[in-house]
Order: C-alpha cells, then sequence, then structure tokens
C-alpha cells in the first residue's frame, strides 16, 4: 500500500508543471464571461493561474502605460492598443485582432424589435428614461455607439438622455436593473445577461469595425504566457468565443 501511495504521489507530481506561473491578463470588460471560461480550461490543462482584471479598454490601457505589472493585454478597440503600443509596452510580432462583435440595442424585459436606421424614433422609445452606454469619448463600446447614432442622425436627438458608464457591463447592467429602459452594449454583452432583450443591431456600417486585438507585454516573464498568448486563438478558445456571441478573427 505504502509503494502503491508513493507511485501516485510521483504519478501526481509528474502531471504538473515543474514551476506554476501566474499569468496576469487585462482584458475590455466585454470578454469577461467567455474570457473566465478560457482562463478556467487553461489553468485546469496546465496547471498555471489566470489573473484577470476587467474594465475598459481606456482604463486598462492607461495603467499599463503608467507601469501596471500586466503580462497581456486584450482591448475591445484597436485605437487603446495603438496608444500601449506606442509606448514600446508591446513584444513585437505578438500583436494579433482575436476577435469582432456587433454593437446592439438593448431593452430590459420583453420589448418589441425595432428597425435601426435613421428613421428611428429612439426619443420616443426611451419615453423620458436614459439611454445607457459606455463613455463615449473613451469606452469602445461607447466610442463605437456615439458614431453609428451620429452617421444615422440620431445623436443630437438623445444626446441629452445617454447615461455613461465606466465599462459596456455597467451600461448593460444599467438596463438589466431597469434603471434604463435601453442601453448600447455588444452582442456578446446582451447574451451574457438574461435581463435584457436585444431590440435591434446596428448596421455594420453606422461604425467602424469591432476588433478585439491583442498582444503579450513586455513585463511577461516567462513560457506561460506565450502559451496563454497562443491559446486564446485555439480551437477550445474560439468555439468558446463563437457560443458566447462572438466573431472569430483568427
Amino acid at each position: 500500500m505504502r509503494r502503491l501511495s508513493l507511485a501516485a504521489a510521483l504519478a501526481l507530481t509528474l502531471s504538473l508543471p515543474a514551476h506554476a506561473a501566474e499569468v496576469v491578463v487585462f482584458a475590455a470588460s466585454s470578454l469577461k464571461t467567455a474570457l473566465d471560461q478560457v482562463a478556467a480550461d487553461w489553468q485546469a490543462k496546465t496547471g498555471h493561474t489566470v489573473t484577470i482584471s476587467y474594465a475598459g479598454s481606456n482604463t486598462l490601457a492607461n495603467q499599463i502605460i503608467q507601469g501596471a505589472p500586466a503580462d497581456i493585454f486584450l482591448s475591445a478597440a484597436e485605437n487603446w492598443m495603438d496608444a500601449v503600443e506606442a509606448e514600446g509596452l508591446t513584444v513585437p510580432g505578438t500583436r494579433a485582432d482575436l476577435l469582432g462583435n456587433q454593437l446592439v440595442l438593448v431593452a430590459h424585459g420583453k420589448a418589441d424589435p425595432v428597425t435601426i436606421d435613421a428613421t428611428l424614433d429612439l426619443p420616443a422609445l426611451l419615453a423620458g428614461g436614459k439611454l445607457a452606454m459606455g463613455m463615449v469619448d473613451s469606452v469602445p463600446a461607447g466610442q463605437y455607439g456615439k458614431a453609428a447614432l451620429e452617421s444615422l442622425g440620431l445623436w443630437s436627438g438623445v444626446e441629452a438622455s445617454v447615461a455613461q458608464s465606466e465599462n459596456v457591463r455597467a451600461a448593460l447592467a444599467l438596463v438589466a436593473a431597469g434603471e434604463a429602459p435601453l442601453g448600447i452594449v455588444y452582442a456578446s454583452d446582451a447574451l451574457a445577461e438574461p435581463g435584457v432583450m436585444v431590440i435591434g443591431t446596428f448596421p455594420a456600417d453606422s461604425h467602424g469595425p469591432i476588433r478585439y486585438p491583442a498582444a503579450l507585454l513586455t513585463n511577461a516573464a516567462d513560457d506561460a504566457d506565450r502559451d496563454f498568448l497562443k491559446a486564446l486563438s485555439d480551437d477550445a478558445a474560439n468555439a468558446t468565443f463563437a457560443a458566447q456571441g462572438f466573431a472569430v478573427l483568427n
């Protein structure tokens, strides 16, 4: 029995990595549901640990530029990855656009579907309530949303009614809680929240392409960081992201 116990302990030891590492990831808040699952699967497979900080891409980019310790950055917009790259903080050759998304209009509870075009009477739909969005000058979902509304000629009619949030998940929460009747979020966010209903999808040409670039940061110290970055675009991760409403690009 003692020999069997020693053999079992040895087998378990050999199955674990020689050195369990921690991978620190800064990721856009809209990735949370899918990325949590991808990270959990990778941790179970490798024995390493993934620690993820979620926030608006603008907040994360500024934290990285100011010296926050992170190994991988996943942004919801190319401009914030550009800002980090311009500071020389990404490892050359590791940046790639992993995912795409759609911009949708969501309502609290059940509501009738609408066609989102220049004829949409958005103020009437709001009926005096607020339109929840990410901060329109910095949060990617808010920037895409404002651009879409401007291109359709709808922004001036709702600008005074916009409730701006620090990230897209916070905007989603306002609608789910009934504090705002409508919100503009990503399709993946709406899929992750049963308390809202998608009532319309913004035309793809009403805003810039929604792309999620990922890159290894110069703070990354070991092979586990590179391995997790690679795992973000393997077949299992792609299936998880697709199931959560993302378009797989890489």
